[in-house]
């Protein structure tokens, strides 16, 4: 958190003060050093390389549906990591929420979180392929004893096995993040200028290191769940909870999740188990979120192209950084029911503006590549970080 917070200041201490409408041309001067200058392509491959090895893996989706074909498991994943680049900070409150509930399975029942992860995940089935995902079934009386024994005899390493991302590939993903990070603080400190795409990069990286962390214990990709006990008895009522997205391909339906009826879980988010309320989960969602917008804020006084470009810039940023933290205290509001229909319309009407702020700001930095600073096409002295005679 120490880092995040010095490179929020170094960014919007160092960067350039007033907007430049006809910026020098930054190859010519770039080439005039090439010794010390990157190319306006290896600016563009070094995010896409960021964002892509942190989607992929941060993103651990649930265990899929049966005899689902490779182009719909691909699909699958890449509707995910398109959520993800939009929302990101979704995706923390939801591994929070899914890490929490894990945790408590854990102590409740006897097992790791891992157990727990990969159990909210849908990778506990019975034989009759129905998933063992809540704690309703498995304080049922008649078969959730014999499901608690079994799933605490799956030994912890079977569970990882089937997992398609170990910790080597894991932490070669968290470094690169790191790494990119690293990189935009020393450009700040040695008061090179940073494009709008490393900012919004930037800003992607850091939020993605709370998934990895939360999701550390989940097991990723994984297709195919373990059997674990007796078919579940279709004759009795079956237990709803709520779930807390709208519908997937999965048969379950908006409001009510059915575990005696479909055969997988949700595909975004686990059925929440102990907690009833997500008050901390809101919490850590607005901060994060805030943070997110935060680092975009960071980029307040740099170089844009046009005026226009940098209000729009600034009015986005504020947007995607109140909006978190607005939408958590009317959803608290709401709960009076006097207010409620006034604080469910106006966070009905923050949702469309969010979604064009977040669009922009994908779009943005991109457009502005297009004329960049003299700077920022120079590359980072490492030399002077290094100890020498």
């Amino acid at each position: 958190m120490l880092l995040i917070l010095i490179a929020v200041h170094l960014l919007s201490r160092d960067t350039i003060a007033a907007p430049l409408p006809h910026p020098p041309d930054a190859r010519a001067i770039a080439d005039s050093c090439n010794d010390n200058s990157r190319t306006l392509f290896s600016v563009v491959w070094g995010c896409l390389v960021t964002i892509f090895a942190c989607t992929w893996v941060s993103v651990h989706p649930n265990v899929p549906p049966p005899n689902q074909s490779h182009l719909q498991l691909f699909w699958r994943r890449l509707k995910m990591m398109l959520l993800v680049m939009i929302a990101p900070e979704l995706f923390v409150y939801l591994a929070a929420m899914e890490r929490l509930n894990a945790y408590i399975l854990s102590k409740k029942f006897g097992f790791s979180t891992t157990h727990g992860m990969f159990l909210l995940m849908g990778g506990f089935v019975s034989s009759d392929e129905h998933p063992v995902a809540t704690k309703e079934q498995l304080e049922n009386l008649d078969l959730g004893s014999d499901f608690q024994k079994v799933i605490q005899n799956v030994k912890k390493e079977d569970i990882t096995d089937k997992s398609k991302g170990d910790a080597l590939s894991k932490g070669v993903a968290l470094l690169q993040g790191l790494w990119f990070i690293l990189q935009c603080l020393a450009r700040a400190h040695q008061h090179l200028a940073i494009t709008q795409l490393e900012v919004a990069t930037l800003a992607f990286a850091v939020v993605n290191v709370f998934i990895w962390l939360l999701w550390w214990d989940k097991p990723l990709d994984v297709q195919r769940p373990i059997v674990i006990g007796p078919p579940t008895q279709p004759d009795t009522e079956a237990i709803t909870l709520p779930v807390q997205l709208p519908r997937s391909d999965e048969d379950y339906s908006e409001d009510q999740y059915e575990p005696l009826s479909p055969v997988s879980v949700p595909a975004f988010s686990s059925i929440e188990n102990e907690l009833k309320d997500g008050t901390w989960g809101m919490i850590f969602f607005a901060l994060v979120g805030t943070l997110f917008g935060a680092i975009h804020c960071a980029a307040w006084n740099a170089v844009f192209p046009t005026p226009a470009e940098m209000w729009i810039w600034r009015t986005s940023s504020l947007v995607i950084t109140v909006i978190p933290g607005l939408t958590v205290l009317l959803t608290l509001i709401a709960m009076n029911d006097s207010l409620e229909t006034t604080a469910g319309a106006i966070i009905a009407l923050e949702f469309p503006l969010y979604i064009a702020a977040r669009i922009i700001l994908i779009v943005l930095p991109l457009a502005e590549l297009r004329l960049l600073p003299a700077s920022a096409l120079v590359d980072v002295n490492w030399s002077t970080y290094i100890p020498h005679i």
